[in-house]
């Protein structure tokens, strides 16, 4: 199998997130943190290191919400029928995704707390 034109496996990629924003609405709600904290990058005008640092805290959660979703998915189609196993996978796959979200916010409260307290 001869693997697609570069371009071809961008456009691939792009299909997927715009998949997640369609369908998944933890994904939305996240989207809607990632772009609250875009806004208050620019309006608190944060340092580059703090930019940074809420940048890849903000990835990281709707990375780990898009593998969430992508080992859901191939769940179901594994197993489709109720399965404790399958429970159990899934269990550890949403909990990645709620690890990320914590940290995310103790980062979020550890840059902003400076910019709006002091």
């Amino acid at each position: 199998m001869r693997k697609p034109p570069i371009h071809k496996s961008f456009l691939n990629a792009f299909r997927g997130v715009f998949l997640m924003i369609k369908s998944e609405r933890n994904f939305q709600i996240e989207l809607l943190a990632f772009f609250i904290n875009l806004f208050l990058i620019f309006y608190l005008k944060l340092s580059s290191t703090d930019t940074i640092l809420i940048l890849i805290v903000s990835f990281g959660v709707l990375s780990s919400e898009i593998f969430n979703t992508a080992i859901e998915k191939l769940c179901d189609i594994v197993q489709p029928e109720f399965d404790l196993r399958i429970g159990f996978i899934k269990d550890i796959s949403a909990g990645a995704v709620v690890l990320m979200t914590i940290v995310s916010v103790i980062v979020g409260i550890l840059v902003y707390w400076k910019y709006i307290f002091e």
